[in-house]
């Protein structure tokens, strides 16, 4: 039995992009060549600015992107799902195992439907229960265990506040006895008291369940707080990898110290300044070549010498990778 649960080797997801129906067509590579396992029982963070391709990677991992190189292996008890090769059949059996916890609380729900039939809809679509006595009985059960009771089953969501919205979303993504999800910014559009009230239940949650997480966010507090372990994306690549605690006390790409550095802090005698990255993020569609963080890199030589440096990850110390470039700049 494999100790990860999810393995992602070489993975790389492309679009095909038309400006108009007389241009050519250009391929805009979202996700180039990652690795990465994530452990059973594990809280893993990925983080990044926006468009570097961290919902992209979630949703390759989850089936829902197409696979354009590479493969995804989730790691079941008794077999092993490859989503390259997987047909209709093991994807619906995937659907059960894998699933999302969406951004929006507000968008993510139907107004038409009560909280009952939202959180009974993978049930019923996936055929999941035999009955509806035992489609209710699974209903309540995670119901309770997110903190909702009785009566607001009965409720449509217009009635909830931002919090409790998300709580149903939980329950919706966790009815089917999942193994694994995936919390695509599942915390970004709350209030900061609201914050914490879902991530302790997050925790509590992967603890009861045995669930493991796929953390995606913006927040690096957050991140800190809950990860285990942390993956810094940059226009499509992994730049560096490594326990929460070393990530933040010992980072080594100077991407990853430019994003540290950006953390606010409330102790007044903390004048560290953030570290001011040059430009903005190049586009997909036309990639710097070598190193993509050169363009912003404030130790970029002057002779060029990392556009031809090939991306990839080396460990630099025990469970701690970077890019092989950003490792000449540490």
């Amino acid at each position: 039995m494999s100790e990860n649960i999810i393995s992602v080797n070489n993975l790389s997801v492309s679009f095909d992009y038309q400006e108009n129906f007389l241009s050519k067509k250009q391929q805009i590579k979202a996700v180039n060549n990652i690795n990465i396992k994530i452990k059973k029982g594990s809280f893993f963070g990925l983080v990044g600015e926006s468009g570097s391709g961290k919902t992209t990677l979630g949703r390759a991992i989850l089936g829902a992107n197409k696979i354009s190189t590479g493969n995804v292996i989730f790691h079941d008890d008794d077999r092993d799902f490859d989503l390259t090769t997987i047909n209709s059949k093991e994807m619906k059996e995937y659907r059960k195992k894998a699933q999302l916890i969406f951004q929006d609380p507000y968008a993510a729900l139907s107004p038409r439907m009560t909280v009952r039939d939202i959180i009974a809809e993978p049930l019923e679509v996936m055929k999941i229960t035999n009955s509806r006595e035992e489609t209710d009985e699974r209903v309540r059960d995670i119901a309770s265990k997110c903190r909702l009771n009785l009566e607001h089953l009965r409720r449509f969501p217009h009635a909830f506040s931002g919090g409790q919205r998300q709580r149903i979303s939980i329950a919706r993504a966790l009815v089917s006895n999942p193994k694994f999800i995936v919390a695509d910014e599942s915390v970004a559009a709350l209030d900061v008291s609201i914050q914490a009230d879902i991530l302790n239940l997050l925790k509590q949650l992967q603890h009861e369940l045995n669930l493991t997480y796929l953390f995606i966010s913006h927040d690096l507090s957050v991140v800190a707080h809950v990860c285990d372990i942390v993956a810094v994306m940059y226009l499509g690549h992994i730049v560096e990898m490594a326990p929460s605690r070393e990530l933040f006390s010992n980072p080594k790409h100077p991407y990853t110290k430019a994003l540290l550095s950006s953390i606010p802090s409330i102790d007044p005698e903390n004048k560290s300044k953030a570290i001011e990255l040059e430009g903005e993020i190049p586009s997909a569609m036309n990639p710097p070549s070598g190193c993509v963080f050169r363009t912003r890199c404030p130790h970029a030589s002057q002779d060029g010498k990392e556009a031809n440096i090939e991306m990839g990850l080396v460990e630099v110390t025990p469970g701690h990778w970077v890019d092989r470039c950003g490792v000449n700049c540490a």
